[in-house]
């Protein structure tokens, strides 16, 4: 392959999830066939790099000094979910459940990796729940052991402050059926029951 070539086959595998064969394959499709849509995610990606910040109060990602989220009047200022990534927050977001403010750490504790508190903000995180406004946090980091000890953090830091701290229950996803739901999922829905 050209240098050229390899260049976009390597910047593609930059991609979470995305190989050598699957960078290569996008790379040949849209050199092959979509030669208008390359130049359309080339100028989608630098208009992005370029213009897309983080806010000053949430930490997600905005165009402006602050998000849209953070400047609603609508949103309940007393509760403060946080949570570990923007995707995370779409997520929630799209639920239509919660209508109260965000804080976004843009990642997780994981002391093998090298992330510690300054990394994922948590001093700003703090910073904000204790601002006289925020009555209950919520933690809705994932479920994975990195999450689950960066919520452990939050909520002893946080209940040591003298706020109500809560997390995101866990348990049989509606719809399902017990036999095929693994062991821990209802382990913990058993212990997590109302």
């Amino acid at each position: 392959m050209s240098n050229t070539l390899n260049a976009l086959v390597e910047a593609l595998r930059r991609l979470p999830g995305v190989g050598v064969k699957s960078a290569s394959r996008m790379a040949f499709h849209l050199l092959q066939h979509d030669r208008e849509g390359a130049q359309l995610l080339a100028q989608a990606l630098q208009q992005a790099t370029t213009r897309v910040r983080h806010c000053s109060l949430c930490h997600t990602f905005t165009e402006g000094e602050v998000c849209a989220t953070c400047q609603d009047p609508q949103r309940d200022a007393t509760k403060l979910c946080v949570v570990e990534t923007p995707a995370d927050q779409a997520a929630v977001e799209r639920t239509g459940a919660f209508r109260g403010r965000y804080f976004v750490l843009m990642g997780k504790l994981s002391p093998l990796d090298g992330i510690g508190p300054r990394d994922i903000g948590l001093a700003k995180l703090f910073e904000r729940a204790t601002d006289g406004v925020v009555q209950e946090v919520i933690l809705a980091t994932n479920f994975t052991a990195e999450g689950e000890a960066t919520a452990h953090v939050i909520g002893e830091a946080l209940k040591q402050r003298g706020l109500r701290v809560t997390r995101l229950a866990r348990g049989v996803p509606a719809g399902s059926e017990l036999e095929y739901v693994d062991l821990g999922t209802i382990a913990h829905a058993l212990v997590d029951r109302r």
